[in-house]
């Protein structure tokens, strides 16, 4: 039996041929991140350091990134002050046509969904429907027993315990034997429901995967809505995002910035729809643009969908880094994390997932942002010289947003 049930109808994939995806492609994408944790501080600047940190060096950093062996075969970046959105911009979104990244673009913004799962829930904090301290087992009596005592708090932080489904034996063979396959998203902490919890709850940090899903069967259970509709209701509509869904599939909205896999000296793989977003709902499958990215860390980050006093518990602050690790010194919040950069700070979160790697961040206010997208994966398992190099760049683009230095 599920942990908890709500009616969906799932559309299946059509069949046909499935693209090619290596075993450790996939595996990257749903565990790379599981084993992360701890505080991470800013990576030692280095020659793409940029100086002033202004639009003209970040411009030619972007152009050397696309150009770097293994790099992103496309780049965008958009910075917004008080005015208009500035698009910065290198390489192409399909390296078929040879056509430019535009910001109406669609990605898969990876696990920069778990800020929405944290959207949602924290709104329903405020609307009394739930509360931090709101238990598992008070709210999925379905849970495992050893499951019960954790709280939406710990999920939010990842500081619960729950054992990652992504790590599943069971789970992965089911992915790797059809990248394509179509989860039932409610089922997924079922992989893990027999196992115990990793550490007592709240009395560490481990990012994971199953701790998103379960704030999302929470909104659902005291709700009696699908966390889809949640997410219109609570964040699209009041933010106004158009172009941002939770599919189950595998299919890319057009236009969208497609995905590669980079390995030299092999040609770039296009695996922009090789996996279904399914086995990731919550925790990774929403499909958005910099366009709606930028108006949903805007809003998310100054506390626009909350009130003043869930936003102070939202920014207790803890040693925790997302995944991949963001610019500067990381810290966690609930659904949200704080980079420390020489130039400032914001608050935001990264994802990363097959062919996209993802940074959206804000000032606490939310009247500045940043929207950083990448077409392809970089992480620390991965990647990691890239990502020590992609940090720095990214903490290039806080100086360039904070300084306002359009040199």
């Amino acid at each position: 039996m599920p942990l908890v049930s709500v009616p969906r109808s799932r559309p299946r994939p059509p069949t046909g041929a499935r693209p090619r995806i290596s075993l450790r492609l996939c595996l990257v994408a749903l565990l790379g991140a599981s084993c992360l944790g701890g505080l991470v501080h800013a990576p030692v600047a280095g020659a793409t350091d940029g100086g002033s940190g202004g639009e003209r060096a970040l411009r030619a950093q972007l152009r050397d990134l696309v150009d770097t062996p293994g790099g992103p075969p496309g780049v965008i970046v958009v910075l917004q002050r008080d005015g208009a959105p500035r698009v910065l911009r290198a390489g192409v979104a399909d390296l078929e046509t040879g056509r430019p990244i535009e910001p109406a673009d669609h990605m898969r913004i990876a696990s920069t969904a778990k800020a929405f799962s944290g959207a949602v829930a924290l709104r329903l904090v405020q609307e009394g429907v739930l509360g931090l301290d709101s238990t598992l087992g008070r709210t999925l009596p379905r849970v495992p027993r050893a499951w019960r005592k954790v709280t939406l708090r710990q999920l939010l932080n990842h500081t619960s315990g729950l054992p990652d489904y992504t790590e599943a034996p069971e789970f992965v063979e089911l992915l790797l034997a059809d990248p394509r396959r179509t989860f039932d998203p409610r089922r997924l902490l079922d992989f893990v429901a027999d196992e115990p919890l990793r550490f007592r709850p709240g009395s560490q940090y481990r990012y994971s995967n199953s701790d998103n899903i379960a704030v999302a069967l929470m909104a659902e259970a005291v709700t009696h809505w699908p966390y889809e509709d949640l997410l219109e209701r609570i964040v699209y509509r009041p933010l106004g995002l158009r172009d941002t869904s939770l599919p189950l599939g595998y299919e890319m909205p057009e236009p969208y910035m497609h995905g590669y896999s980079v390995e030299p000296p092999e040609p770039p793989e296009d695996v922009s729809e090789a996996l279904s977003a399914s086995g990731v709902w919550a925790s990774g499958g929403i499909v958005s643009t910099p366009r709606d990215m930028t108006r949903f860390i805007r809003g998310y980050a100054a506390g626009r969908l909350t009130s003043e006093a869930v936003v102070r518990e939202q920014r207790r602050w803890i040693e925790g880094a997302s995944e991949p690790a963001g610019p500067g010194r990381n810290r966690a919040g609930l659904g949200i994390f704080r980079y420390d950069t020489r130039c400032g700070t914001v608050l935001g979160h990264t994802g990363n997932f097959p062919g996209y790697t993802q940074l959206i961040a804000a000032t606490p206010d939310g009247r500045k942002s940043l929207t950083f997208s990448l077409t392809t994966q970089v992480n620390k398992t991965l990647t990691p010289a890239l990502l020590e190099r992609l940090r720095t760049i990214e903490e290039n683009a806080v100086c360039a947003l904070l300084r306002g230095d359009r040199r």
